[in-house]
């Protein structure tokens, strides 16, 4: 235990969780003992997004109120995260020849990207492909860096990107993120469904991973889709960064029903930090203005080109800035993690923050705050075992019978 990790969490704990009450200090010394002990994982994060950026080094501490990003490899040592996906990210553009190729060429760039930054920064961390290699990292003192690619929009129509995404080391396709893309609907699409869950492609999608050993992301993802997966499916499924409805009522979280079906089906629903999806937010008209102009103006990042792209972001600062919201709290998130262990169990939940995604919560602003979820499990009154399971263990379960499948050359017939 280091006291560089243990004094912000005093000062987190007592404007936090107690606000009139002094911090508990043996409990936090047990939670971070455990929190040390035990092998953390956040299973999604969008960090190439800053990583693409020319003024910003994972390597080094960076300023997350001055757009630093949320997540560089020193303050997950000072939070004591071991393990990271980074999602390769391509948002929703046109479904066409020429989409698709933008799409593809765009994926392949954030790898290269990814892939360059991680040479450099060898002597901190490395590329992880399997479930031993985060255990191994660890005890080395490195941290480990997973991929995965957010959105199958990137694979176009094109089944063999599977295996070639496979290749460059991702571990996860989230079949679809904000819009609905030729895989499946999204959750959040204005237009509504477009296919009634997952369509014929989206199924031999499905069974593509399955065979090529690649996880199954069902974050973003419309309900119906949701049990069309499920279905076709013949691995466990994850969530990649997802809560719980029934505590806060959001289209991107998940239904009791949901909760019930994946725990049949053996997957692993890791709680996102991401504030709208944790506690329904506060009304706040002049940031929902602003943000809806830069929308109108820009559209969106990914689609801009670098020059423009830059001015984009210090602009979407400026207005987060200029009227912040009221972000919920660790409390508030492990209200979510109460409530799917009453459902299904405690073997079936993880944690995904969604940095530099949106993620991000009062007490749990950045990486170098997660160790305050291992202080509120422990004050809640879960053991070391449950908070091993919750923080790498269950998610792991998963990864491991998925890649079970590649090893073994399971193949499937129709």
């Amino acid at each position: 235990m280091t006291h560089s990790l243990l004094l912000p969490i005093l000062l987190i704990m007592s404007v936090g969780f107690q606000p009139k009450a002094k911090p508990d200090n043996s409990l936090v010394n047990r939670a971070l003992a455990i929190h040390k002990s035990v092998l953390t994982l956040d299973s999604h994060s969008d960090t190439p997004l800053q990583i693409g950026r020319s003024n910003y080094d994972v390597r080094l501490k960076n300023d997350p109120t001055n757009r630093g990003g949320k997540i560089d490899f020193p303050r997950m040592k000072e939070g004591g995260l071991d393990a990271v996906f980074f999602a390769v990210f391509v948002s929703q553009g046109d479904r066409n020849e020429q989409g698709n190729q933008r799409a593809t060429a765009r994926a392949k760039s954030i790898f290269e990207t990814i892939s360059k930054t991680m040479a450099l920064a060898h002597q901190q961390a490395e590329i992880a492909l399997s479930p031993p290699d985060a255990y191994r990292l660890k005890k080395a003192e490195k941290l480990a860096v997973y991929l995965g690619v957010e959105n199958g929009y990137a694979i176009g129509r094109d089944l063999s990107l599977i295996e070639a995404y496979y290749n460059l080391g991702a571990r996860y396709i989230t079949l679809s993120h904000t819009r609905n893309n030729d895989i499946c609907d999204s959750s959040t699409d204005p237009k509504g469904p477009e296919h009634n869950g997952l369509s014929a492609f989206g199924r031999e999608v499905v069974k593509e991973m399955n065979r090529v050993g690649m996880m199954i992301d069902v974050s973003h993802i419309s309900d119906k889709a949701f049990f069309d997966v499920l279905q076709v499916s013949k691995f466990p499924v994850i969530a990649s960064h997802s809560n719980a409805r029934f505590v806060c009522n959001n289209p991107r979280n998940l239904t009791d029903d949901m909760l019930l079906a994946l725990k049949k089906n053996g997957g692993v629903v890791q709680l996102c930090l991401l504030s709208a999806y944790v506690k329904e937010p506060e009304p706040n008209p002049a940031r929902t203005a602003a943000r809806e102009a830069w929308t109108e103006k820009y559209g969106g990042f990914d689609q801009l080109p670098e020059d423009k792209r830059e001015q984009a972001r210090a602009e979407w600062q400026a207005i987060s800035t200029q009227f912040p919201e009221k972000l919920a709290t660790v409390s508030n998130l492990i209200d979510h993690l109460d409530h799917i262990v009453k459902v299904i169990g405690v073997d079936f939940v993880g944690i995904g923050s969604d940095f530099d995604g949106g993620g991000g919560l009062s007490d749990c602003f950045d990486v170098s705050q997660m160790a305050n979820i291992t202080v509120e499990l422990v004050r809640r009154g879960y053991s070391k075992k449950d908070i091993e399971k919750i923080w790498a263990g269950n998610f792991m379960r998963v990864f491991r019978k998925v890649q079970a499948a590649r090893q073994n050359n399971y193949f499937f017939k129709t």
